[in-house]
């Protein structure tokens, strides 16, 4: 006897079962992310295997992946968990702004600086909410917002996904970062075309800094022949004070380190080129979300609290 299974005993969760496991592509920690045992969750993802006849997930012994057909399905079930979560909105006890917890991105040469500003405004202004920061690449970030792991996402605008919605916030303008006594850090006027790559430190790669400063070189522009690469602003700073080279550094991060002083110098650019030597900020969030009252709630906080140095852009 054949039966015929409808599409109707899909559930919720059953979908979210098979979002846990393509974040984590490990059936026991998704089940615990779950809280639900292995064998149960297991025989749920068989279910909807069954019910779609596609095989989403390889599973060897020592790992989990997904099949090639797997993916389209796993955005479905994004794309229905996100539309869910809409109608939850919809229909919640609390529809007050930012009354929950929120994932938090922010690209790793923004945070340090920019969230000490924004966390004790945050707390007085959204008492219900609970924070959840992350800091990282760009890349990484983005990737973990489009898959639902984070809700929003403050970086610099040097990408382009039709999928994702991006508010800008503020443009944070760069400062020429320079070993004391340098020729740069007295030249006048001081222009983008002064700047060398082969005598610049960066970032390492994957950083989009260090992109944005290779771009604004008049000289070996795209290219760099320093061995040492910093991962991170701060490191970036040492190999500056060391005598290492020079490098292009945020507004917000100049004023956050104060002993290196005597061995460095910071200079803003003319207004003539201004515009082009900085970096514009976004917020960023899924096109699907469904708490988009949180993000326009927290991208209107922002423009309202902006620190010092920076602009804000429409």
């Amino acid at each position: 006897m054949i039966v015929f299974m409808s599409l109707s005993w899909l559930t919720i969760r059953d979908l979210e079962y098979v979002v846990a496991v393509s974040q984590t592509l490990h059936f026991g920690k998704a089940a615990q992310a779950c809280r639900v045992s292995q064998p149960a969750l297991s025989a749920q993802i068989k279910k909807v295997e069954d019910l779609l006849s596609v095989r989403i997930f390889e599973r060897t012994n020592r790992r989990v992946s997904i099949r090639e057909n797997g993916h389209a399905v796993i955005e479905q079930a994004r794309r229905i968990l996100e539309e869910v979560n809409r109608l939850g909105e919809l229909g919640g006890e609390d529809s007050t702004p930012l009354s929950s917890s929120l994932r938090l991105g922010c690209i790793a040469t923004l945070g340090p600086y920019l969230m000490p500003h924004l966390l004790p405004g945050l707390r007085k202004a959204f008492p219900k909410a609970r924070f959840l920061l992350k800091e990282g690449l760009t890349s990484e970030l983005l990737e973990e917002l489009r898959k639902g792991e984070l809700d929003m996402v403050l970086a610099a605008d040097t990408f382009k996904d039709d999928s994702l919605r991006v508010q800008p916030v503020f443009f944070e303008p760069f400062f020429l970062m320079t070993p004391k006594g340098h020729d740069l850090s007295k030249k006048e006027p001081l222009q983008l075309r002064d700047m060398k790559a082969d005598e610049m430190v960066l970032l390492e790669d994957g950083h989009c800094l260090s992109d944005q400063t290779l771009g604004l070189c008049a000289r070996g522009k795209g290219k760099t022949t320093q061995t040492f690469q910093a991962t991170s602003l701060e490191t970036l700073r040492h190999l500056v004070a060391s005598g290492a080279g020079y490098t292009l550094i945020p507004a917000l991060a100049v004023k956050a380190e104060s002993r290196l002083n005597s061995l460095v110098n910071y200079r803003p650019f003319p207004k003539s080129v201004a515009k082009e030597a900085g970096r514009r900020i976004v917020l960023v969030s899924r096109k699907r979300y469904g708490k988009m009252g949180d993000v326009d709630a927290m991208s209107d906080f922002l423009k309202s609290h902006l620190p010092d140095g920076v602009e804000k852009t429409t």
